[in-house]
C-alpha cells in the first residue's frame, strides 16, 4: 500500500533484496529516505542493536505499518527522535481498515463517526471460539474496553468500490471469511480473525489473532500483551508466547520461546521476577523454551504452529526447557519432578 502511494505521488522508492539490521540506517542516510514502511518485528530488531551516537542523524520523518507495540513505539521515539508513526490495521484482502493519524501511542486507529465506516467490532467468546448472539440471533457490538473481532460490512454494489470483498481464488476459502446474517437477515461481513478493543475516545488497539489468545485458570490470555510486557527482558532478541495443551487441564498453559542475543544467557531467576512484576499469575508463562535461533516466516512474524505442536515435550526438541515454580520463585530446568511439583501431567499423556 505504501509502495502504490509512492508510485501515485511520483516519489522514489528504495527496495532492498534482504533486510539488513547493520545497513538499515546507513541506507536511510545514504539515500535520504524520508518515509519508511515497517512491520513491528523489524523495529524490534533495530532497537536491539547497540546505541550509536548517530542514532538521531537521519532524514526519516514518518513511518507507516503495523505491529509496533506501545513499548517499542515509545523506545523508538526516545532513541531515534520524533518520527511520526502511522500505525494501522488491515490486510491485503481486507475490505476495511483503520489507521492512527495522530500519534496516539499503541493505537492502530480511531473511529470518530461510526456512520462513516463499514468497520464494526463484535463480541467474541475465546473459550468457545464463537460469537455470542442476542435473543433474535444477531451479533452483539462491543462496548469500550471489551475485546471482540473486527469485521467489515461487505458492500455489493456495481458502482461502489469501497467495502467490496474480492475474496480468494478458492470459493470455499472465500466463504469461510464471510459472516452472514450479522445484524439483520441477508447482510454479510468480512471476518478478519483479529481481536481488537477500543477506548472511550474511539482509539483502537490490536489484542491478538483469534486462536492465539487462550484461556488458562478461567482467564483470557493475550499472547501479544504477554510478549509486550516481557519485551524489555535484558538480553532477549525475541520472545514468542503461545498456549499449549496440558492433559487433564482446562484451556492451555502459557509457554514462552525465548531467543537471547549473542553474549547473553537466559537467567531463570530474573525472568521469573519480571513476570511477577509485569503480569498476573495466570498470564505468566508456565514453560520457557530457550531457542538457539528464531523461527520466522518470510515477513518476520513468529511461527507458532510448530511450537504449539511440540508443546513442552522434551523429546520433540533439544532446546533447554524450564518449568515455572511459584513456591521457589524461579523457573526450574524441566524434569518429571519439576512438572509433578506444580501438579501437571507429562506432555506425552495427551496422546495416550
Amino acid at each position: 500500500s505504501v509502495t502504490s502511494t509512492a508510485l501515485k505521488a511520483g516519489a522514489a522508492i528504495m527496495v532492498r533484496r534482504r533486510f539488513s539490521v547493520r545497513e538499515f540506517w546507513n541506507d536511510v542516510r545514504r539515500n535520504g529516505i524520508t518515509v519508511l514502511q515497517y512491520i513491528g518485528e523489524i523495529c524490534r530488531y533495530l532497537l536491539n542493536q547497540p546505541e550509536d551516537e548517530r542514532d538521531r542523524e537521519h532524514s526519516l520523518r514518518a513511518m507507516l505499518g503495523a505491529g509496533l507495540s506501545p513499548e517499542s513505539w515509545q523506545r523508538w521515539i526516545e532513541r531515534f527522535g520524533a518520527v511520526q508513526v502511522f500505525e494501522g490495521w488491515g490486510s491485503t484482502e481486507a475490505n476495511t481498515n483503520l489507521i492512527n493519524v495522530d500519534n496516539r501511542i499503541g493505537s492502530c486507529g480511531r473511529v470518530p463517526y461510526w456512520e462513516k465506516t463499514n468497520f464494526r467490532l463484535v463480541r467474541f467468546d475465546v473459550e468457545s471460539e464463537s460469537h455470542p448472539r442476542d435473543a433474535n440471533g444477531f451479533y452483539l457490538l462491543c462496548q469500550p474496553g471489551e475485546v471482540g473481532e473486527a469485521i467489515g460490512y461487505i458492500v455489493d454494489h456495481p458502482d461502489i468500490g469501497g467495502g467490496r470483498f474480492e475474496g480468494y481464488t478458492s470459493a470455499e476459502a472465500t466463504e469461510k471469511k464471510i459472516l452472514r446474517d450479522v445484524f439483520q437477515k441477508g447482510d454479510a461481513y468480512w471476518s478478519s480473525g483479529d481481536l481488537l478493543r477500543y477506548d472511550e475516545d474511539g482509539y483502537f488497539y490490536f489484542v491478538d489473532r483469534i486462536g492465539d489468545t487462550f484461556r488458562w485458570k478461567s482467564e483470557n490470555v493475550s499472547t501479544m500483551e504477554v510478549a509486550d510486557a516481557l519485551a524489555d527482558y535484558p538480553g532477549r532478541e525475541l520472545i514468542n508466547i503461545y498456549g499449549v495443551q496440558v492433559p487433564g487441564q482446562e484451556g492451555r498453559a502459557g509457554m514462552a520461546a525465548v531467543l537471547m542475543q549473542d553474549g547473553h544467557a537466559f537467567d531463570p531467576d530474573s525472568f521469573y521476577a519480571l513476570t511477577e512484576a509485569r503480569l498476573p499469575r495466570y498470564a505468566a508463562p508456565v514453560f520457557v523454551r530457550v531457542s538457539p535461533a528464531a523461527d520466522l516466516t518470510s515477513t518476520f512474524k513468529l511461527r507458532k504452529v510448530d511450537l504449539q505442536r511440540q508443546g513442552y515435550d522434551p523429546n520433540a526438541f533439544s532446546d533447554p526447557l524450564y518449568v515455572r515454580d511459584d513456591a521457589a520463585g524461579t523457573y526450574r530446568p524441566y524434569s518429571a519432578e519439576a512438572l509433578a511439583a506444580i501438579g501437571l501431567a507429562p506432555f506425552g499423556a495427551a496422546h495416550g
